[in-house]
């Protein structure tokens, strides 16, 4: 399969631009409203061009923070772009890139380069380790795509590649020598088209009818979304799947927020053996599983302890469904859900055993105002204290499994890697989330390990207005790996958490160790919507919540 679209769509050549306006025109164009990156030499005069721009250029502490902003901005907006320089900067990317590629993310990374002359000449240019391949061949890897522009050949290559980035929602490498950002190209007399997966008539036909046939012989079907109903934003076909079905519909800890939790046919999060045992029952005792989207990963599966009986399993990617031993392909997700809901009837939800999430959520909540306070209180309460307008951020490790059954209110708005798991990534994930969808919200949790690694975000949050609320949950320490295997490796220099933010500009921090001390904080939170709130909660070292412990134990 091919991954861009042939050189030969660009015909006859027309008006005269240079190559950094536009790269720069293309990005507007797709809808990107803010770029991220760190400054270097040989990027500098491409950031001119982006400066003079309709977008804002955000400027981050690190390039490894630049990529996770890039990241959370992208799964909210459709699609994000970074801008670093050669060799120190863009292998600094490596690892956000590769937790996009695993997660489905369009990013486009774009580096500074020596100029063509210095290649050409083999001179030991400073970032560089004199081989100037070296950054493409790594980034190659991690990306769908990846090219070094030239002169002659610059605006099909930028094209083909940002083409590539949102077809396959992955990330893409954009390179671009010095002396070639302001060089003179021609602007093709037609854009080029967006490939899009088309699927076979045939194929869908007839995937459409066994799929039918399972369902509507089905006594207890059950839907069980992923997160590709989130990458190419077919969400809205879900919400009308489930109308038209009546089925329940549970949602893999990746795809979670793919529907909104507080729909009355969503039971839950499936994560195997880390599930609620109410949802584990009705997703792996349903007669046909319908599930759509969804990364099939370890993590994503409770540690590989769910028990999905593949002769009850109607299993539908992005091009390709399988129904027991049957593979059909091409066939677009979107296509296979819109006959879906053509063909199946409608049923009765009372008469499928739904048991909604929102019973989770309790009315009144009594506070045990001197008890220390706990991780399991603590997530308790939160699911009274998140609302309609929040989008909710999750560290790798703890937070992110507890979180589990934290009930997201609207669809899209829970951000984690539950995939690629790289701690340190919510952090700055917060500031490209923040910019992405301003009118929201922002509630996030990091553990105390995690936020060691990326702190720096802070600074860049209250830079550019972003003012989420952040509890801090400091556990003393690698938690997760402790869980698996303790030793002093998972010991950390303790941080007076709560003081930090005062550092880096106007905010307000907290520390609390009981229930009580919790309740007057987030009624604080609310007289300051207009600053960064910072929550240290104070737990003890092994107080985690159970899944952990448990898809620690699988993981050993």
């Amino acid at each position: 399969m091919s991954l861009m679209p042939e050189s030969g769509l660009y015909p006859v050549q027309s008006t005269a631009v240079s190559v950094g306006k536009y790269l720069v025109k293309k990005l507007e164009s797709i809808g990107v409203r803010h770029i991220f990156g760190v400054p270097g030499d040989y990027v500098l005069r491409f950031m001119d061009h982006i400066v003079e721009s309709s977008m804002d250029l955000i400027g981050t502490c690190n390039e490894l923070n630049a990529g996770y902003a890039a990241d959370a901005y992208a799964r909210l907006n459709g699609v994000s772009a970074l801008c670093v320089t050669y060799g120190v900067g863009g292998l600094s990317l490596v690892n956000a890139l590769a937790g996009a590629y695993a997660e489905q993310v369009p990013v486009i990374a774009i580096s500074g380069a020596p100029k063509t002359s210095a290649e050409q000449n083999s001179l030991l240019m400073h970032h560089t380790i004199g081989d100037y391949n070296l950054q493409r061949s790594v980034l190659k890897n991690v990306t769908v795509a990846a090219v070094t522009l030239t002169a002659d050949d610059a605006i099909a290559q930028i094209d083909r590649a940002i083409a590539a980035c949102l077809q396959y929602k992955r990330p893409v490498y954009i390179e671009i020598p010095a002396d070639l950002v302001d060089h003179p190209c021609v602007l093709p007399l037609r854009k080029p088209s967006l490939s899009v997966l088309q699927s076979k008539p045939e194929a869908l036909e007839e995937a459409i009818a066994e799929a039918v046939e399972l369902l509507e012989n089905a006594h207890s079907p059950v839907i069980l979304a992923g997160v590709e109903l989130h990458r190419y934003g077919i969400q809205s076909q879900l919400d009308r799947l489930v109308e038209k079905t009546g089925y329940p519909v549970a949602t893999t800890m990746l795809g979670k927020s793919a529907i909104s939790e507080m729909h009355p046919q969503f039971i839950g999060n499936y994560v195997g053996a880390l599930s609620r045992d109410e949802v584990r029952d009705r997703v792996e005792n349903a007669d046909c599983i319908l599930c759509l989207g969804a990364i099939l990963s370890d993590t994503n599966l409770g540690g590989f302890t769910a028990e999905l009986d593949p002769t009850k399993l109607i299993n539908a990617n992005l091009a390709r469904v399988q129904i027991k031993h049957h593979f059909y392909s091409p066939i677009h997700l979107g296509d296979l859900i819109d006959g879906l809901i053509e063909k199946l009837p409608y049923r009765a939800p009372e008469t499928l055993n739904i048991q909604p999430a929102s019973c989770l959520l309790k009315d009144n909540w009594e506070i045990a105002e001197n008890a220390p306070l706990t991780n399991a209180r603590f997530y308790q309460r939160m699911n009274t204290f998140i609302g309609e307008n929040d989008i909710v951020i999750a560290e790798t490790g703890d937070a992110i499994i507890a979180c589990i059954d934290l009930l997201i209110h609207q669809n899209t708005k829970f951000i984690g890697q539950a995939f690629y798991m790289s701690i340190g990534y919510s952090l700055p994930a917060c500031l490209g989330a923040g910019l992405a969808s301003p009118e929201n919200r922002l509630v996030l949790f990091i553990g105390d390990g995690s936020f060691q690694m990326t702190c720096q975000a802070v600074s860049t949050l209250i830079r550019n207005g972003i003012h989420p609320i952040i509890f801090l949950i400091n556990n003393d320490g690698y938690t997760i790996e402790r869980m698996i295997h303790d030793g002093p490796y998972n010991d950390i220099q303790p941080w007076k958490y709560h003081l930090m933010p005062q550092i880096f500009g106007q905010s307000w921090s907290t520390e609390v160790r009981t229930e009580g001390e919790l309740e007057l904080a987030l009624a604080e939170t609310q007289s300051h919507t207009d600053k960064l709130c910072f929550i240290e909660i104070h737990l003890d070292r092994f107080d985690c919540c159970d899944r952990l412990a448990h898809l620690t134990q699988t993981l050993q």
